[in-house]
């Protein structure tokens, strides 16, 4: 478990600039935004802390899956965007090259999903954010908004790209042309949630769904998730290309036969990402 520094009791004791906290629990990788004070508004520590909680994600082999939440009562009202004024104008990117980009827009790209739960108000990047995310539970009465266009900038964590592709022409266009706000109903609707919860149930609910996806054979899950990621980066064929090659050195896994052996034997599998 990464070491991170403990959640205050008020807001005295934080960091200005709001933290990133992370806890495993078991092959699941607990990721919080942690800036409650200010309606969990990012600043460029905070997106080099995600970026990290990302990369802890990535590389520890105890971990399958992560869970992107936040700490108060809102997920996130967006950009701090004084903190990035700078960085905007001089072009600089809100994410280090060589880091895992959390809104999955450029390489290296990260191999294990995350399920996110979002409640309260989830503006700009937190849509953003969930939707580079593979699955989403959003509480009744979550508040959302792309409303970049109302403050003479561009949403550019990927939802002129994600909208559109999941919710039409017409419906991203709405959103993203007004900056009106929209409910949960209508997240789901266009596709960019996939549950509504009960307020205060939806943490509970996408630690569930990560420990489904963790009890899943770990080499399958990822090279389910790239093959989807391609097909959606490069198209079918490149997707198609993949099949033979992918299933052929799953095959040979310790997991793909322990597959057998449980089916065989009539009992859960336990797979070692192996």
């Amino acid at each position: 478990m990464s070491e991170s520094p403990p959640i205050s009791e008020t807001a005295t004791e934080r960091h200005p600039d709001g933290q990133i906290t992370t806890e495993q629990q078991g092959h699941i990788l607990l990721i919080g935004i942690d800036r409650p004070e200010k309606y969990n508004g990012f600043t460029p520590k905070m997106f080099s802390e995600l970026s990290r909680a990302y990369g802890e994600l990535e590389n520890n082999a105890e971990l399958r899956v992560g869970v992107l939440f936040a700490h108060g009562k809102h997920f996130t009202a967006g950009l701090d965007l004084p903190k990035f004024d700078e960085a905007m104008r001089a072009g600089k990117p809100l994410i280090p090259n060589a880091a895992i980009d959390p809104f999955s827009l450029k390489a290296p790209f990260r191999n294990k999903p995350v399920v996110c739960a979002v409640h309260g108000i989830c503006f700009t990047a937190g849509i953003e954010l969930m939707l580079a995310t593979e699955i989403v539970v959003a509480a009744e009465g979550t508040r959302f908004s792309q409303l970049e266009v109302g403050r003479g900038v561009m949403a550019v964590g990927g939802a002129t790209i994600r909208m559109s592709e999941r919710a039409g022409w017409g419906n991203a266009m709405k959103v993203l042309l007004t900056g009106c706000e929209f409910t949960p109903e209508e997240a789901l609707r266009y596709n960019f949630i996939q549950e509504i919860v009960a307020a205060g149930e939806e943490l509970s609910r996408a630690i569930a769904l990560a420990e489904e996806i963790a009890r899943q054979a770990p080499l399958a899950v990822q090279a389910t998730l790239n093959n989807v990621r391609r097909h959606a980066y490069e198209g079918p064929d490149a997707a198609v290309s993949d099949f033979v090659s992918v299933m052929q050195e799953l095959a040979l896994t310790e997991d793909a036969a322990e597959g057998v052996q449980s089916f065989i034997e009539k009992r859960p599998p336990v797979y070692k990402g192996k």
